[in-house]
Order: C-alpha cells, then structure tokens, then sequence
C-alpha cells in the first residue's frame, strides 16, 4: 500500500514538475520494490533518507532527536521535521548521529532554534504530511508545509546532495545547525565555522564521537548571511545572532544564509563530510560531487542499488514479498560504514591520521549484531567487500594495540557481551577469504583470549570476567554483570579461535581452545534444565520460589538474589543480556549436539524447545522493550533468538524448523512503518529475514556450513561474486506448502539439513519438493544433522 502511494504520488510530482519517469508496478528492478520506511514505525529505528551502501554519509530528515524512539532522528509517526542531517545509525538502540543539520525555511522571522514537536512555530521546523514525503534507495523528498518548500536529498558515498525549491520570497533562508545532535552523547569539545566566499561554509563539528568536518557549497550567492550561538545573549540585544560576521566558535553554534528566490527558484547545496579534517571533506566533495547536477546524482545512487541488490533475484514471490525482500536486502547493505577519506585517510583508535591506501576502512562494527547473520549474509552476497571488513579490524587492531569488541567510529567504550569479531574474522578466513594478515589477527585473539590488556589499552577493552573464566571455567554471577550470557558466548569465541588454529596449522593452540568450548557446560543445571547462575564459591544462585526478588550489592558489583528464569532484568543487575534463561539456553550455536547430550537426548530436546515455542511471552517484571515479536518465549527483536527455529533440524524434526522459519518470516516481517518487529540493529534483522526467505540460516558463524529452513519463494538465484550462480528452486510452493518433501542437490538427493557455503559459491541447483504436510522422515537421521562440536551420546 505504501509503495502504491509512493507511485502515486511521485507520477503526479513528476508530471508537474516535467521530470522523465517510468511506472514501476511491474518493473523487474530489485531497486523498485524497496521501500525505505519500512522499520520507521514502532522501534526499527530506521531512517528513510538518501544514502549509498558502505557510505559514510547518512543524510534523512529528523522529526525529534531526544529519546529512544528518535534513536535514528526519525520516526513515523512525527509530524513535523526539524531539517536534514548527514550522520544516522540504522537501526541501533544508541541514540546518536544527527551531525551537519541543514534547514531551508521562508519568511521574515529569523529562527535559529527548531523549536518543539507539540508547537512547531516556536522554532525553524516545519509541519509536514507523509502524503508529500518520497523514499527511495539514495533519494528523499518532502514537502515543508510551513514554508512551502520541496526539499530534496540524494548523496554519494562522503557527501550529501540537497535541493531546495522555494517560493517566491524576499526571505528564503537556509539554517546550518551545528548545535543539532540526536540523542546527548555531546562532547566537551568546540564546534567552529567559518563562511568563505559568499557561497560556503565550512567547519568541524564536535560530536559524541569525535569530530566531524564539513564544507557546504551553494549554488547561489548569500544575500545576506550571519552566525549564532544558542546558548549565549548579548546583553545589548538580548539576541544570538551576529549578522555578516563570517566565523563562529562555541558549543551550540550555526550559521544562517537568506536568498531572494522567484517562484519554483531551486538552490542546491553540496556538503562533504570527513572525519579527519576540513581540507578532507573538501577533497570528498569535489572528487563525488564536482558538478550541479542533482538528477545525475541520484539516477547513479538508484543505479549503485540496483546493482548491489541483483545479487540476488527471486521469482514465485507477491509483489508484497517482493517489497520485503529486497527492503531486507536493503537494510542488510546499508548497515556497514566507511571512514575514510577518498585519498584513503581515516582517524584511527588511536586518534591519529592513517590511510587506507587500497581498500575501505570501516570504522563501525555492532558485532554482537551483526556476526550472527548480516556478516554471514555478506560472504554470499557482497565478496568484494568482506576482505575490507578484515583488513580494517586488523588496522585498528595494530593502532589500538589491541584486539576491539563491539564499538562506534572506532571509539572503544564498553561493549555487549563477548568477544564477536572473532566469529566475524573466523567466518571469512573459513570461507576463504585471505586478503589479510591471519596469523597477526590470530595472535591477537589469543592474547586477549588469555590475558587482560596492559597500559594503555583500558582493562575495560578486555574480556570480562576473564580472570574468572580462566580460573573457574565460567564466570561468576557475584563477580560478573551478566554473567551467564558472557560464559556462553566467550566458549563459542573460543571454539572460533580453536577452528582458527586448526586451519592454521597451531594443533596445540587447537587443543587449549577446543577445551574452552565446553565450558558451556559448567553453568548446566541438570535439575532446572537451565543454563544458571552460579556463584563464584560454585554453589548455584538459589531459585526465587516464592521469595520476593532481592538485589545484593557486594562492593561496586550487584546481581539479583534469586534465579528466576522467566527474569531479564535491567542492567547492572541481570545475569541475562537483554533475554532470560529460556531465550539464553540455546547459546550454544557450536555445540548443539553437546546441548541436546545435556538434555538426555533428542526427545527431551525437543520437548523443552516445544514449550519454548508454545508457551506464554510474559516475563518475569520489570517488563523489557526488547520482548517484543514473540512466539513463546522466543524473541525474534533481540538477536540471542536468531537461531532458534533452526535447532529443530540437529534434533532430527526439521519439519518443525520448517514450520517455525516460514512462521517466522511470514508474521514478523511486513510491508509498512511498523514492518521489522524490533531494533533493526544495522542489518540483523533484515539479514535473518534475507537467509531464511531464501530457505537457510547460518546457526554457527565460524562454521562454513548453513542449516536449512523453508524457502519462501519458488526461486532464488544468488550470483556471489563470479559468474557462478546457485539456484535454489521450491517446486509447488506455497504459504501453505511449506513442509519439504525431498531435495535434490545438483540432481542427487539430499536428506542432510544443511548445505555449505562452497557448494553455494560453486554454482548449482538446489531443489526441493514442497508439501502442506510435514515429510517427518525427511532430514530426521542423525547423520542428516548439522555439523556440531559433540558426537551423539
């Protein structure tokens, strides 16, 4: 419905305004169907506005930029927008970005505050209606009904491409707010500008993250122009702007410029972004944007996605479907981010220049995200990008002198649980991606693995609780913040180095590493069936059975008294991350034969993932945001769930893993605002929906090897990066035929629930017979099982 409205209305503003245009309701373009508004809605926390794939600049509208549901400046359902910024995280909790606001506005009152949603004309935002509003990849447009003005975005990899149709008006006005920054991550620094040559700005402006240097070029001349500094009032005016003066230093500062315009007048403004210097962005300007024409721009920007996006193509699919897809597809490319400069340089970790003389630098890596499936994904469909992933973790490794975890513009704060650009790493070694250094990337992973960092890396850029964990063999609740979830995913790090050392030929290393895979096992309560919290002393942390939870406070550490499995908690206190014990069992991703040995075997498996599936979604109060697109307790808006539908396929009923995959994509995934169920988190929920549409899931990133689910559509064809192409047919599939009755692999039949990632890459066709009721034989062997760690009890 969006995009028929999108169609609509874009087929009677291009008429209007003499522009080219083709009807795309049939079109075969993968472009076409991609909506970008889709995650706007509810907590996706996704940005409609115009970027490329492995960008840098980020440029969309901002409706309000303080709270959680503004965490990427825009949500559906504001009704005013507060200008156009460069820099927005797609679909993170982190309430951050928002850099470089540009805002056109008309009339003879001057604003240099956006003024609140609830009254817009306290301030430059304006009122708008999504009926004006068009997105597509690389390109946005809406109508500010306040001044009646069209403002259009495009942008290229480091610069973003503004155009501004105003009204006739003595007083048309373009606003640069340095001052804007969603969310309060600010930074004690300065911001500085300076207006050059009556048609530029230019400056650096302070960010939580560090700084952000820009320059603006105009295509028309300023008739008038001028600074302010929102948080300072000349006592002879009681004002904060100061006309004509051509420079500005402060922490809440911007600049103003005023055009006479005819009717339909357009202005352009061009705006490299850097993060090394002004001289920088000069550079990325003029080398992506040398010219005035917008059109060009963004016809290369629908281009450049189309071409990423034909990586894969589908038929046998609704239109809807379609729309899904490729949206998904979308979101997964957009989530990686480029830091570098066109001449290569970059601001390294260590807050110094470096250049990356032949390759991309990327700065930002939300792996506990993103190493599940967006990483995995990308080894399939983006091959020429995945060495530039490696090689810019092993950069910063050597600036930083030590081996990062999760982490932002290559600022190293406290991360999420683990260690997970291990899996990252290990999953494209494996997959035979070499362009880098391994054996330095190895060592460094084994030193963090077995030591904590000496001055000046931070103790906090360690492991946690590794003293423990080392020592113990996991890692103590009365020690430890979330310490369960930190044992388990450390051990599944450690079997990642362990394959790692195995490839490389270090059978020794292999061995001490292997042995840390298990250590799983040491937080199994065989009574509760639980993976629990137990206390450094290695007594269990005692179950809540009626008692009224506590909260215990031992130095600087604290931790609920009481195990309650249905608990998630809030930080510092949990002994989860952001799951409880029913979601957080099954992490386990390199051992699930060892999981369900635990277990007794597969029918007690089965029977606890069963109720896992069938039972109530309600926790245990406090109630957490991130329970949300549920199916029992499963929690597809937080990752530890990922891969849970696919659990059934090691257990010998991969028919349910069928049944839960398409249940999965069929009622979590929708076309809309409020179409992705939770925190897109830079491509992961996107990225699952992608893997799993096409009919596989990748349960152990570090293992070359995918599970298979339900594909969803009659065909996929996936060309990897050479002239090979995997197809995937489902013959006399349906929404209701979604069980597979058998499979074929390049003409030889298949009852093994997996494929591997060099069958893919080598071409072929993979073929299956679907059903609407489940084949309960097919798959159920235990030799047709997943590869895992542990052999069958």
């Amino acid at each position: 419905m969006i995009r028929k409205r999108l169609i609509i209305f874009y087929l009677i503003f291009a008429l209007s305004e003499g522009i080219n245009i083709r009807l795309n309701a049939q079109s075969d373009k993968p472009v076409d169907y991609v909506d970008p508004f889709i995650g706007t809605g509810f907590f996706g926390h996704t940005f409609p506005g115009a970027s490329l794939p492995y960008a840098l600049v980020h440029l969309s509208p901002d409706v309000d930029n303080q709270g959680w549901t503004y965490a990427a400046g825009y949500a559906y359902t504001g009704t005013s927008i507060m200008g156009f910024s460069h820099t927005h995280w797609s679909g993170v909790g982190m309430v951050n970005g928002g850099d470089i606001l540009l805002m056109p506005t008309e009339g003879q009152l001057l604003q240099t505050a956006p003024g609140p949603p609830e009254d817009p004309d306290k301030g430059y935002r304006s009122r708008f209606d999504h009926a004006s509003e068009i997105a597509t990849p690389g390109y946005y447009s809406v109508v500010l009904k306040d001044y009646n003005i069209r403002a259009e975005l495009t942008a290229t990899r480091r610069a973003g491409f503004h155009r501004y149709t105003f009204p006739k008006s003595e007083n048309s006005k373009i606003i640069l707010d340095l001052g804007h920054q969603i969310g309060n991550n600010s930074s004690q620094e300065l911001s500085e500008l300076r207006i050059r040559e009556n048609n530029t700005i230019e400056g650096v402006k302070s960010s939580g993250f560090g700084k952000v240097c820009f320059v603006a070029v105009f295509s028309k001349p300023f008739t008038y122009y001028g600074t302010f500094d929102n948080e300072y009032e000349t006592p002879e005016s009681g004002g904060s702007i100061w006309p004509y003066k051509n420079g500005e230093r402060g922490k809440n500062i911007g600049a103003f410029v005023t055009f006479r315009t005819g009717p339909d007048e357009q202005i352009l403004v061009k705006v490299g972004i850097s993060y090394t210097s002004i001289d920088g962005a000069r550079k990325n300007l003029d080398a992506e944007i040398p010219g005035w024409d917008f059109d060009e721009v963004r016809n290369n920007a629908g281009e450049t996605w189309n071409k990423e996006l034909s990586a894969i193509h589908i038929d046998g699919a609704t239109s809807d479907q379609k729309e899904i897809f490729y949206t998904a597809m979308y979101h997964s490319l957009l989530a990686q981010y480029i830091s570098q400069d066109v001449d290569g340089n970059y601001t390294g970790p260590d807050k110094k220049v470096h250049e990356a003389s032949d390759y991309d630098f990327y700065g930002s890596f939300s792996c506990w995200d993103t190493y599940r499936s967006q990483h995995p994904l990308l080894t399939l469909t983006a091959p020429d990008h995945v060495n530039d992933f490696i090689r810019s973790i092993d950069a910063k490794t050597r600036e930083f002198g030590w081996l990062p975890a999760q982490h932002f513009l290559n600022v190293f704060g406290e991360a999420m649980v683990g260690d997970h650009l291990i899996p990252v790493i290990v999953d494209a070694y494996l997959k035979g991606y070499r362009d880098f250094d391994a054996t330095f990337l190895y060592e460094a992973m084994r030193k963090k693995a077995l030591e904590v960092p000496k001055p000046p890396v931070p103790l906090t850029a360690g492991r946690s609780g590794l003293k423990y964990y080392l020592e113990l063999g996991y890692t103590p609740v009365d020690k430890v913040t979330e310490s369960v979830p930190n044992t388990l995913e450390l051990a599944y790090d450690d079997w990642c180095i362990a394959q790692f050392a195995s490839a490389l030929g270090k059978h020794e290393d292999y061995e001490l590493f292997i042995k840390g895979a298990s250590n799983y096992r040491n937080l199994w309560d065989s009574q509760t069936r639980f993976m629990r919290p137990k206390k450094y002393d290695g007594s269990w942390l005692p179950e809540i059975e009626g008692h009224e939870q506590e909260i215990v406070k031992e130095g600087d550490h604290s931790y609920y008294k009481y195990f309650d499995p249905l608990l998630v908690g809030r930080r510092p206190n949990r002994y989860y991350t952001e799951s409880n014990a029913w979601q957080y069992i099954w992490s386990v991703q390199h051992d699930i034969q060892g999981l369900i040995n635990l277990f007794g075997g597969r029918k007690e498996f089965i029977a606890k993932l069963d109720t896992f599936f069938e039972m109530s979604p309600d926790i245990t109060p406090p109630k957490y945001v991130g329970v949300v697109g549920t199916i029992g307790q499963y929690v597809h808006g937080n990752q530890p769930s990922h891969h849970v539908a696919y659990l059934y396929d090691y257990a010998g009923e991969p028919w349910k893993t069928q049944q839960r995959a398409r249940e999965v994509c069929e009622e979590l995934y929708r076309t809309g605002p409020g179409g992705i169920c939770g925190n897109e988190d830079m491509g992961s929920l996107s990225s699952w929906y992608v893997l799993s549409a096409m009919g596989f899931y990748p349960v152990t990133p570090g293992s070359p090897y995918y599970a298979i689910g339900s594909p969803l559509f009659g065909e996929v064809r996936i060309k990897s990066g050479n002239t090979k192409v995997f197809i995937i047919k489902a013959n006399n599939n349906s929404g209701k035929n979604k069980y597979i009755q058998s499979a074929t692999l390049n003409g030889k039949a298949i009852t093994r629930t997996w494929i591997s990632h060099k069958e893919i890459t080598e071409g072929g066709t993979l073929l299956f017979q679907m059903g609407p009721v489940p084949n309960k034989s097919w798959g159920s062997k235990p030799e047709d099982a997943p590869p895992s760690m542990s052999k069958r009890d």
